[in-house]
């Protein structure tokens, strides 16, 4: 991975997923930055043709909540956020920063924010592939009657973390990461299970039937030794599981089509790399971009796998949170054992106005810092 200026050291720029929306949260960017705000709020809502923005500003929460609203709101607002950065206060983001990554939903700011997608683009898709989404699980509970949705599980230690993964492979039927066996694949999706993040060395999401889940669950505690402590997350969907394979299939035939002015939807090179959910790895390829952002409906979020690498292999020491939520910023500083700026690096979050200029200023205040 090159970096722009060689003295200073390593930096990532990450975004949040779906789970940090909140009813206002564009709000104070537009009272502080009118002028770099306002025509953003009429680019999404033109783009959409859906006042979005009202929902944003307004809500009701549980109008904002639903996936349709909720993922290209969050993106949206992250990508405003960084555009607020580099037209209020001349941050350039392909100087300044290395590589780019998000999680799950926020993987699409990030190739956005890393150039491999336009915002109109990115927002369309976002949208678009947001009502498979919905769809899918819509026709899943009118089909199966049951609950779908996502739990995640909470370690004591990474020890544990690991041996409550092999007890979950071992119960679904896989493998190893992602890899069914034989008899995985004869379970019809609605009944199927999916480990949908790897969060931190403690944190793992389940996705899929919740009746199913809570069987597992009872599994690991009865006959594995585990009892993990499980949280119900506020999702009307089963993201990252077998039951978003439509989503999958809609994604691979769009990113494969010619825009409205009849190019690529994918540019490529981007101006800095984009680590994939999916690989936890840099995309290598303009196909592979294509194949493992349409795969990353179904498959696991390698988010710890991710960081892991970045902060051991490629050595980051600056990480910039973009978008609402700190959720992000703390599972970061967790791995990388930072908060806040320390020598050589730091993790910070810019989710408001308020915090744009303390970030900015650590960022300069580290610029010479490389202690490589």
């Amino acid at each position: 991975m090159s970096t722009t200026a060689a003295k200073r050291p390593r930096t990532a720029l990450f975004f949040p997923g779906q789970g940090v929306q909140r009813v206002g949260m564009a709000t104070p960017w537009l009272e502080a930055f009118p002028r770099t705000v306002k025509p953003i709020l009429e680019e999404i809502d033109s783009t959409l043709n859906v006042p979005l923005t009202q929902i944003i500003a307004e809500g009701p929460n549980a109008r904002l909540t639903a996936t349709v609203n909720a993922q290209p709101a969050i993106m949206a607002t992250s990508i405003m956020i960084l555009r607020v950065l580099e037209q209020e206060f001349g941050f350039k983001t392909g100087e300044r920063v290395d590589v780019t990554l998000g999680h799950s939903l926020g993987e699409f700011a990030a190739l956005v924010a890393g150039g491999y997608l336009t915002f109109h683009d990115a927002l369309k898709m976002v949208r678009e592939r947001a009502e498979v989404m919905a769809r899918c699980s819509k026709e899943a509970r009118e089909r199966e009657g049951g609950d779908f949705g996502m739990v995640a599980l909470v370690c004591e230690s990474e020890e544990h973390m690991r041996s409550l993964l092999d007890g979950i492979y071992e119960f679904l039927g896989l493998s190893s990461l992602g890899s069914k066996s034989d008899s995985a694949d004869d379970i019809p999706a609605v009944q199927q299970v999916l480990i949908a993040n790897i969060n931190s060395k403690n944190q793992i999401v389940l996705s899929g039937s919740i009746e199913r889940i809570n069987t597992l669950l009872t599994n690991l505690r009865q006959f594995g030794s585990h009892d993990p402590r499980s949280v119900r997350l506020r999702s009307d969907s089963p993201f990252h599981s077998p039951l978003m394979k439509p989503a999958q299939e809609w994604m691979k035939k769009l990113l494969y089509q010619p825009t409205e002015t009849g190019q690529d939807i994918i540019t490529w090179p981007g101006i800095m790399p984009c680590v994939s959910n999916v690989s936890a790895r840099p995309f290598k390829s303009k196909d592979q971009l294509k194949d493992l952002l349409a795969r990353q409906c179904v498959e696991t979020v390698r988010w710890w796998n991710s960081v892991r690498y970045l902060d051991q292999e490629e050595k980051v020491r600056r990480w910039i949170g973009i978008g609402p939520g700190k959720v992000g910023r703390n599972l970061v500083g967790k791995e990388v054992g930072m908060k806040g700026e320390v020598k050589g690096g730091g993790v910070w979050a810019i989710t408001s106005p308020k915090e744009v200029e303390e970030v900015m200023k650590a960022l300069d205040d580290t610029e010479q810092a490389n202690e490589d």
